[in-house]
């Protein structure tokens, strides 16, 4: 077998042993999956019962306490670049540049990355999340709305082959949501790992390969 067939083969996320305990709480308790290319896991389960943790565990955002997580095969380490390059995540606690506008957080964003022809994917992805007449307000001046599809644009502007988001529909609308599950089925299409923790029925029947239940969701 070749090398780029282990690739295509070895899972883009793998997560195994996740333990993450807050004082003598225990949140999470050996939770393990795989996310391959093409497909999408979806975290479910009711409020607190760790589908955040999980996610912010896996990005690195917050040490598990026992358990391993591996991106192409690779452990995650945030200070590899093949780690960082392969992820594009999209939390709620998202912060935005004050003083920067909406393109150019975007703008920011795919320089970052060293995005070939970054301009103009900037102004197609400005057009799909429908901000292309915002391009020039600051984040403070948009609507929570806006300000969420802002937040994923900045996901569609870089690299990645993984891609995590926490609960994406969150403050968007119907027409809102249908965008973003033609979006989401398009990244699968052109072969992304997905990973998101999602309320919505909706987005995880048309979404989902596989579902993570958690605190005994069914």
């Amino acid at each position: 077998m070749s090398a780029k067939q282990a690739a295509k083969k070895q899972p883009v996320l793998e997560v195994s042993g996740l333990v993450k305990r807050f004082g003598e709480h225990t949140v999470l308790s050996d939770v393990g999956f795989e996310v391959r290319a093409g497909r999408a896991a979806v975290l479910v389960g009711p409020n607190g019962s760790g589908k955040t943790t999980v996610l912010r565990c896996v990005t690195g955002a917050d040490p598990a306490d026992e358990g391993e997580v591996s991106i192409g095969g690779e452990p995650y380490d945030d200070r590899s670049p093949s780690i960082r390059s392969a992820m594009a995540v999209v939390m709620d606690d998202i912060d935005f540049f004050p003083d920067l506008t909406v393109v150019e957080h975007l703008d920011l964003y795919a320089r970052a990355h060293r995005v070939p022809n970054a301009d103009a994917l900037v102004d197609d992805v400005l057009r799909e999340v429908g901000l292309f007449a915002q391009a020039a307000q600051l984040p403070g001046s948009l609507s929570s709305g806006q300000r969420r599809r802002l937040a994923l644009a900045g996901a569609f502007v870089r690299p990645r082959r993984l891609l995590i988001l926490d609960e994406p529909e969150q403050r968007l609308d119907e027409e809102g949501l249908e965008w973003l599950i033609t979006r989401l089925q398009r990244e699968k299409r052109e072969g992304l790992a997905i990973l998101f923790a999602s309320h919505s029925p909706r987005l995880v029947e048309a979404l989902a390969d596989d579902v993570i239940a958690l605190g005994g969701a069914s």
